[in-house]
């Protein structure tokens, strides 16, 4: 084992961890948002529930990496998109990988909150509607927070889910740590190590994602904690 190719190819590969860290704060931030408004529409609308059935089939039954192609390479072949104040954004890689991103777990978190939304107690909802709240209101002070926290455990599995995801972007040509390993491996023809090395950085950034969604779970459930005596 060459200790001295291992110390030179992690320094290399750390240069992309701040992109594929931003791949995933901005796709799981825009897709989280995506998955409570899908949820919450499947939810109290008969055609938002058709839309959002099919928005999840159409996003859960196809390869993320068919998605990314589909963004990056299709959606240029129309002109009233290339004509659209848009373009400017989508003609670049690093958005067509956080749009695909997005949509992808959009699509997962959505079912996600849905399991969330039909865990809260009816007792609940039947006590929130005695004392008189609103619907709009009941979901912003009772079943969003109670289903959020149902949904916590599951949504911080599709956020390691979405950080490993993230490799799939180097296919357009971004320069994360899968593309910086791609790019190692084509000049020394050394995959073992490098892909030891790749592997090893995904592992921490998981590790880190997976405390600190714990401590958060910890924190907002503290009728879960043992009674100390």
């Amino acid at each position: 084992m060459d200790f001295d190719f291992l110390g030179d190819t992690m320094m290399k590969l750390l240069a992309g961890v701040p992109l594929t860290l931003q791949l995933t704060a901005i796709s799981v931030a825009i897709g989280a948002a995506l998955a409570i408004l899908l949820a919450v529409l499947r939810a109290v609308s008969r055609p938002g529930e058709y839309f959002v059935r099919f928005y999840v089939f159409c996003l859960r039954g196809t390869p993320l990496l068919l998605q990314i192609f589909l963004i990056y390479y299709g959606l240029g072949q129309f002109a009233f998109v290339r004509e659209s104040i848009l373009w400017p954004f989508l003609r670049q890689p690093y958005w067509c990988a956080i749009l695909a991103l997005s949509l992808n777990t959009a699509a997962y978190g959505s079912e996600i909150v849905r399991g969330g939304l039909q865990s809260v107690p009816a007792g609940a909802i039947e006590a929130a509607r005695a004392a008189g709240m609103s619907k709009l209101l009941m979901y912003r002070r009772i079943i969003l927070p109670l289903a959020l926290r149902q949904a916590l455990p599951a949504y911080g599995n599709e956020m390691v889910i979405m950080v490993k995801s993230t490799s799939l972007a180097s296919i357009v040509t971004l320069m994360e740590v899968s593309g910086i390993s791609y790019a190692i491996i084509s000049e020394t023809y050394r995959a073992l190590e490098v892909f030891l090395c790749a592997g090893s950085i995904y592992l921490v950034i998981n590790f880190l994602i997976t405390r600190a969604v714990a401590a958060v779970e910890y924190r907002i459930t503290p009728h879960l904690r043992p009674v100390s005596t």
